[in-house]
This record gives structure tokens, C-alpha cells and sequence, in this order.
């Protein structure tokens, strides 16, 4: 019987792959093919099955994840799509709420929506707050609508209509007669895809779920039928932005939930660890290819948003991004991985990303035809790789090229020598992630005192105890297979579905039944969606409530009890309120009634539980197999540094930097002034200075 747990983590410059079979785990980590992704990720299937010596009939469950969505919408490559809206609301997508992220640049660029103004369509028809119709749909003006949209040869459509969330009827005839009309062209609804109040957000998450949805939906095929063509029977689930798992059937018709579906899996492998070491507060920091990922978690839980912004003009610049309101973890997302490109702006300073080499041709000592220097060039003119064993000897890293790289495009802009100019590419690099953490952490009321990082990642471990000194962290933890933390943290993640629906409810006039109908009819949908893919499995539900005081601008969520409401309970949810109102603003508003806005119901399978934290093991010293002259970026000075192979470091063993642990998907750098020890758990604990 198929037994074997398989999770694959598509990025932009590495496809990472995790099995798990028989209590032992397999990795693979292989090169992203943009332009064909499931070639790369049957390439990788096909490596690990052979490294883990099964078959594809031993796979039970294949869990994805992947950046596609997002980099459809970053780099505007998904389908021409129109908008059908309320008749003098075709501009929404460009007025926004009419905030400026800059107040004070006169030259200020803001975000270009996905649909152009030509393809925003108007038609009439009307409904107040209440759902009630003013105006009927006008089925002849949709009609109408057919030649424009085969002239030009649209492939989505998104319907937003004024009120729709309060009642589809409109959006949902709107759909049938396209439908019929456009046989193949999805149809997206904002009642199906945001049904909650706010129309700029509302349209906006709508339109990039047409936008992505015709390239998710065939990717997603294409990528099915390869795995059934190969003998894999297996159901294959989706990571969604939230954190929880869903079917592919679910994923094509909601694709924009996935836009965050990768680094959501790496929040919740760093949640995963941090319970198994009983560390209840801790900075997750995954450093892949491309991208740099930082979360904070609390009591073992990442923070959540029902809000997200995608491609940012402005660089941590909130509202500089289309808003998409989905579910999802909650973190900093900054252009600062291995293939990162480094340059040398009009002032002459370094600056390092948000561009990136990807996978194709990638960093220039991947000798692939990339010439400009990546953070990836940087670390190995460093000496922080061995260049024979980067990525598990799959590929022989180029020092030359790298050299070259780094000396023309930078080096030469700075009369440094390529070394010289490498420790500064690495020290933006990390000042810059470092920075992304401070926001973070101010953003969220939150500081790092006490904190532990957990760095995973293919540049986690490496950029790691630079990145905790520069935060003030003094203890940074390694969990065995960072390389591939997020596809590790897809077989820890639940099934789950999310659903929200808007319903005014003031206090003062609370209507207990609509309430208790509205979220048994939720209910009911989160559950079905979940049964498909829960085998079975117990699941538990959450029910929260987003209110504010009558006449502010936004909404905090607050839970609400389990089971059917009762009037009594009314009193206790504006406690909760007044108190959660109170942990973020520091004191209510005594007299003010409070209205709710939307209710969320989350229905997910219970995680298995996890053992106590083993306790510390005392252990020899590591000895080191060799050594590596390596350039320290704090002082410039070369020296030694000892290097260990993390397979031959058993639970117990201690080694003090400077040394590099080697590993096949990564290294960790135990940085001058810091310790490292084997864990029970296999785990590389790092610990700076006055914390050894």
C-alpha cells in the first residue's frame, strides 16, 4: 500500500523536493525551468524517487506548492483580461481609495492594474447596500459585450459589480450568459473570488484571479497528466497562501490564493520546529534563490492578514502594490537570494536585487551564460562554497566566471579588487534583509528581544549569523533539510479552506439567527471543500469576526465561540472586542457601538501532536575534515576557517567559529564569535558571544 508523503516547492531559481517514507526523509533540490515548469519538477520527482528507491506507485499524497501566480502578476506575463462592472465604476481599479504611498513625491508611480481601461466594461445595473436590486441587470448591454471581447481576443473575464458581495445575482447571470456565449473563457466572480465590502480590493483580487487563472489552470494540468503518464496515482494538493492544503480543483478556480503558497510553507515549517524545540517565539528568515522571506511566530503560530500586496513599485513601500484580499501568513518578502543581482548605481553605491539571474542562466559561476554578479558569486569568492559540492555536487560552480563577474560590474566601477568588492555585495545584501526585519518587526508591534531565528533555505544558513547580529539576535537554529525547508513544511501543513462573507451586524441590533445562518451555510462550505481532501482525518473549526467601532475606517479580527450563538454571548464577543481593541490601541471607546463588517470560517485537519523538546546532550568537540580560507565580512581579513560535514556531526557534538558545516542543499557559517552544537533533534544551534 502507497505510503510515501511527497511535497515539491517550485522557486525561481530552485525546484526543492522533500519525501518522507518509512520514518526517514529524502531531499532533492533541482534547477526551475520557467518556461515549462513541470519539466523540472518531474525531472525532480523522477531524482528523488530514485534516491529514496521507490516508485511511483508508493506515493500516497504529492503536495505543491509554487511562485507561479506571483511571478505571472510581477512580471505581467498572464492572460488579457476584462472586467465587467457596475456602469460608472470601470475606474475603480485606477482610483484605488486615493491614498499615496509617498506624500511628498511629485513624481510618484503608482501600480498599473492588470486590466487596461479599454477592456473595463461597464454595464448597467444596480443594488444597494442591503443587496436589494435599484436597477436590474441589463442582459442586453452584457450581450453586447460579446463582439468587443472577441475582437480582443480576451482569455479571463472578471466580474465586479457594486454590492456584489451582499448578493451574486447579478455576477452570477452576468457569468451564465458569457459563459454561453465565450465557451473556454473562465469567468471569475468577486462574490466567489472576495466576497466582502471595499470595491478597489474586491475588483482588484478579482482581476488577478482572472488574470493567472488561465496559466495556473493548464500548468496545473499539464502537470497532473505528466504524474498519471509516469504511474503516480496519487492526489496531488495545493499549498495555499494561508497556510492550509486544498485540492487542485479548487486551486485552478482560485489561483490568486497560491500567490504566497511557497514561503507559507516555510512559515510553517519554522512554526513546526520552533513547538518541537519548545521555543514559543521566534523570526523565521528563508533566504532561497530569489527571494528573501521574513516571518515573525508566536506561541507557535505565524501571524496571519486577511491582506496582501503584490508587486510593489515601491520598495517596502505599503500601497505601492495591487491588493489582493486572501487569506495568508503574514511576512516581508524582499528581492535578496543567491541569484540576486549586484550592481553599482549613479551614486556609486552597491545595490544588490530585486532583480534576479533565476534559474536561466542564473549566477555567472553557474557557467549557464549569465555574466552579471549574483549574491551566489559573492559567496563563492568568499569562499563560503565549496565550488565542487554546491547544490550536492549537481553542478561545479565557475570561480573565474564569478571573479570576472563581480570585477566588471562592480569592482571596476569602485577600483576594488573582485574580492573586496564581493564583501560588499554581501554585506548590502544582508544590511538589506536585516532592514526588511526591523520594519517588520515595528510594523507589528513587536521587537526580537528573546528571540531565537530559525534560517532555512538554500542562503539561510549562510547569511544567518551576520543577519541575527545586525537584529540583535543571539541564537540562531539550523533544523536538518533547511535546504529545503518550505517543501519540508508542505507535509506539516493541514487541510484546510478558508471562507469569508460579508453581513452588516451592529451590536445594538445584533440578529443572533442570521448570524448562526451565515455561518452554518460557511461552514458548510469550508467542510465540503475540506472532505475532499482530509481522508477522513478529524478537523477543527475557527470562527472570527472583523468589527470596528461604528465610523472607523478599518476592521480587527476578532474570535468568536465555537457551536450555535446564543444571545448571552453577544455580551461576552464585545468584551473580546473591547480587549483585543484594547491590546492594539491601548484603551476602548467607552459609549461607541461597534459594527461588523465580515466573518471568516476556517476549517482545517488537527496537526499531529508534537513530543516534548529532547533534552540538551552533551558531546565532544567536532573535529574538523579541512580547511578553507574564507574572508570574514566584518573585518576584510582572510584566515582558515575549519570546515565540517553536517552528516558526520552527531547529536551532541559543539565546534566554535569560524566554520563552515557543509551540507548538500546548503552550508551554515558559524561566524567568528559564535558556537554551534548538534541538538537531539540533529539540530545546528548557533549562539553568539555572552549567550554561549
Amino acid at each position: 500500500m502507497a505510503s510515501a508523503r511527497l511535497a515539491v516547492d517550485i522557486g525561481g531559481t530552485f525546484t526543492d523536493l522533500a519525501l518522507e517514507h518509512g520514518g526517514k526523509r529524502t531531499t532533492a533540490k533541482v534547477l526551475t525551468t520557467p518556461a515549462a515548469p513541470e519539466q523540472g519538477v518531474m525531472a525532480g520527482v523522477r531524482a528523488i524517487l530514485a534516491a529514496a528507491g521507490l516508485q511511483p506507485g508508493d506515493i500516497a499524497i504529492l503536495i505543491h506548492g509554487t511562485t507561479l501566480a506571483t511571478n505571472a502578476v510581477i512580471e505581467r506575463k498572464g492572460a488579457k483580461t476584462a472586467l465587467v462592472t457596475t456602469a460608472g465604476f470601470r475606474d475603480v481599479l485606477t482610483l484605488g481609495n486615493e491614498s499615496r504611498y509617498d506624500q511628498y513625491d511629485l513624481n510618484i508611480v503608482l501600480p498599473e492594474p492588470l486590466v487596461p481601461r479599454h477592456l473595463r466594461l461597464p454595464v448597467p445595473e444596480r443594488l444597494d447596500n442591503e443587496g436589494r436590486i435599484l436597477l436590474p441587470l441589463d442582459e442586453a448591454a452584457v450581450r453586447a459585450l460579446v463582439p468587443v471581447l472577441k475582437r480582443e481576443a480576451v482569455e479571463s473575464i472578471a466580474v465586479g459589480f457594486i454590492h456584489g458581495f451582499v448578493n451574486p445575482v447579478h455576477e452570477r447571470r452576468t457569468r451564465d450568459i458569457l459563459a454561453e456565449a465565450l465557451p473556454g473563457v473562465p469567468v471569475c466572480l468577486s462574490s466567489e473570488v472576495s466576497p466582502e465590502m471595499r470595491e478597489w480590493e474586491r475588483f482588484s483580487t478579482t482581476a488577478a484571479n482572472a488574470y493567472v487563472q488561465p496559466l495556473m489552470a493548464s500548468y496545473l494540468t499539464r502537470l497532473e497528466a505528466a504524474l498519471r503518464e509516469m504511474g503516480m496515482a496519487a492526489p496531488v494538493f495545493l499549498m495555499l497562501s494561508g497556510g492550509g492544503l486544498t485540492t487542485i480543483e479548487t486551486a485552478c478556480r482560485f489561483p490568486i490564493r497560491l500567490v504566497e503558497s511557497g514561503p507559507a510553507g516555510g512559515a510553517i515549517f519554522s512554526a513546526h520546529v520552533a513547538r518541537q524545540c519548545g521555543l514559543e517565539n521566534v523570526l523565521s528568515f528563508d533566504m532561497g534563490g530569489t527571494t528573501a522571506k521574513i516571518c515573525l511566530i508566536d506561541g507557535y503560530r505565524p501571524q496571519t492578514s486577511r491582506s496582501f500586496e503584490v508587486a510593489r513599485v515601491g520598495r517596502f513601500r505599503k500601497g505601492s502594490g495591487l491588493p489582493l484580499r486572501i487569506p495568508v501568513i503574514e511576512m516581508v518578502e524582499i528581492g535578496a537570494g543567491g541569484g540576486s543581482l549586484a550592481s553599482v548605481d549613479a551614486m556609486g553605491r552597491i545595490a544588490v536585487g530585486p532583480e534576479s539571474a533565476g534559474a536561466s542562466p542564473g549566477p555567472a559561476c553557474y557557467g549557464r551564460g549569465g555574466t552579471r554578479p549574483a549574491v551566489t558569486d559573492a559567496n563563492l569568492a568568499l569562499g563560503r562554497y565549496d565550488p565542487a559540492r554546491f547544490a550536492g555536487g549537481s553542478m561545479v560552480l565557475d570561480v573565474p566566471a564569478a571573479l570576472a563577474a563581480l570585477s566588471g560590474h562592480v569592482g571596476g566601477r569602485l577600483a576594488l579588487p573582485a574580492e573586496m568588492a564581493a564583501l560588499g555585495v554581501v554585506e548590502m545584501v544582508d544590511e538589506n534583509m536585516a532592514n526588511a526585519a526591523r520594519v517588520h518587526a515595528i510594523e507589528s508591534g513587536k521587537t526580537y528581544d528573546g528571540r531565537t531565528m530559525i534560517a532555512f533555505g538554500g542562503g539561510g544558513p549562510v547569511h544567518a549569523c551576520r543577519v541575527a547580529e545586525k537584529i540583535g539576535i543571539d541564537r540562531v537554529l539550523v533544523p536538518s533539510g533547511a535546504g529545503v525547508g518550505s517543501a519540508i513544511g508542505f507535509l506539516r501543513a493541514p487541510v484546510g479552506y478558508e471562507v469569508v462573507r460579508s453581513l452588516y451586524q451592529r451590536f445594538s441590533t445584533f440578529d443572533v439567527a442570521a448570524v448562526n445562518a451565515l455561518l452554518a451555510d460557511m461552514a458548510c462550505e469550508a467542510e465540503a471543500v475540506v472532505a475532499q481532501g482530509s481522508f477522513g482525518a478529524p478537523t477543527r473549526q475557527t470562527r472570527i469576526a472583523f468589527m470596528r467601532y461604528v465610523g472607523q475606517g478599518h476592521e480587527i479580527p476578532v474570535p468568536l465561540p465555537g457551536g450555535v450563538l446564543a444571545a448571552a454571548d453577544v455580551a461576552r464577543i464585545r468584551a473580546a472586542y473591547d480587549a483585543e481593541y484594547s491590546r492594539f490601541y491601548d484603551r476602548p471607546v467607552p459609549g461607541s457601538d461597534v459594527e461588523i463588517m465580515s466573518y471568516a470560517v476556517v476549517v482545517a485537519t488537527i496537526p499531529d501532536a508534537v513530543a516534548d523538546a529532547p533534552a540538551p546532550l552533551s558531546g565532544g568537540v567536532a573535529v574538523a575534515g579541512r580547511t578553507q580560507a574564507v574572508r570574514d565580512t566584518v573585518t576584510g581579513e582572510v584566515s582558515d576557517w575549519a570546515i565540517h560535514d553536517r552528516a558526520g556531526l552527531a547529536p551532541g557534538a559543539r565546534l566554535s567559529g569560524p566554520a563552515i558545516i557543509a551540507e548538500d542543499e546548503t552550508s551554515t557559517l558559524v561566524g567568528p564569535g559564535w558556537s554551534a552544537a548538534v541538538n537531539a533533534l540533529g539540530y545546528i544551534e548557533l549562539l553568539r558571544g555572552a549567550a554561549q
